[in-house]
């Protein structure tokens, strides 16, 4: 019997965080940790409450969270009350927002463009396990290597950075050139040329410029959606790239309300975009966007939309 039979259709024991084993008498419990982040405290903490509830193991997850293995449904509320004294909750798996991930962004990562840390605890305080049709996952990369793959979640945000040039200015040293991986800088007649359509806007080569003779524009972020892993991996689709956290919000509220309208049970996010008219879904995205102070920035498809 599982334990949804055993304990009904509401508690503990139907959220999303309590996930039936193989073997229906134990169950997994997912832990709700936005962009990864645990306290030392937190984690002595987790290992007191495995060994008390579980079989004294914690298992690292994909999504930058942990589960505790085999717990006994009827120590469930138990469970959940010390999960939450000790500061993480229980998490969410089924039809609805699931941890939100992130990389370490500027906290340490020298090609980090945005925070990406503090953005995801803003976007988990707002959206974390809204309940829908269909399960989300969302990954914010602070640059353009997309450690935490923004590219194959459902919605992917990525830090970017667009390089502005002031040729008049520049000695041809090349060490620009050295840096970007996308050998889109070049030495010529003694300056450096910047091929834009193969620049991803990683703005590695603002900092590497020994002059301060390549500058950048206003720090933005380029939304992608649709991308998935698992038996059926995608990349995901380039959405529009925005210059503030408040335009960023604005489209994700537009993203949320479009799968809370229309998105049905039993097919992936992106395959239910491809059916509606991937047009038609950025149109419904970007009305309440139009409607405020958003203003989209240009930036180059990172990704073909060719399939």
């Amino acid at each position: 019997m599982s334990i949804f039979r055993e304990y009904g259709e509401s508690g503990v024991h139907v959220m999303g965080g309590v996930i039936t084993q193989k073997n229906a008498d134990y169950c997994t419990v997912r832990i709700r940790l936005p962009a990864g982040v645990v306290t030392v405290d937190q984690i002595r903490g987790l290992a007191r409450i495995a060994k008390t509830y579980g079989d004294g193991t914690l298992h690292v997850t994909t999504r930058q969270t942990f589960e505790i293995p085999n717990v006994k449904p009827s120590t469930l509320e138990k469970l959940d009350l010390a999960l939450k004294k000790n500061g993480t909750p229980i998490g969410a798996e089924f039809t609805e927002v699931v941890n939100v991930t992130a990389c370490p962004g500027t906290l340490r990562c020298k090609y980090a463009n945005i925070d990406s840390v503090e953005l995801a605890k803003k976007i988990d305080e707002k959206y974390f396990r809204k309940e829908l049709s269909i399960r989300v996952r969302i990954a914010i990369s602070s640059c353009p290597n997309s450690c935490v793959a923004s590219w194959e979640s459902d919605i992917g945000i990525i830090g970017i950075q667009k390089p502005i040039r002031n040729p008049t200015l520049c000695s041809g040293c090349g060490t620009c050139v050295a840096y970007c991986k996308e050998h889109a800088l070049t030495v010529r007649q003694g300056t450096v040329k910047l091929d834009h359509g193969l620049c991803n806007t990683c703005g590695n080569c603002i900092e590497t410029c020994h002059y301060h003779v390549i500058k950048g524009e206003p720090l933005g972020y380029q939304i992608m959606v649709g991308g998935s892993h698992g038996r059926t991996p995608h990349v995901g689709r380039y959405l529009v790239s925005v210059s503030s956290e408040e335009e960023l919000m604005v489209v994700i509220d537009g993203i949320i309300e479009w799968i809370r309208r229309y998105a049905r049970s039993g097919s992936r996010f992106r395959a239910q975009i491809e059916e509606e008219g991937f047009d038609e879904f950025k149109a419904f995205v970007l009305k309440k966007a139009d409607s405020s102070s958003f203003v989209a920035i240009e930036n180059k498809r990172l990704i073909s939309d060719t399939e």
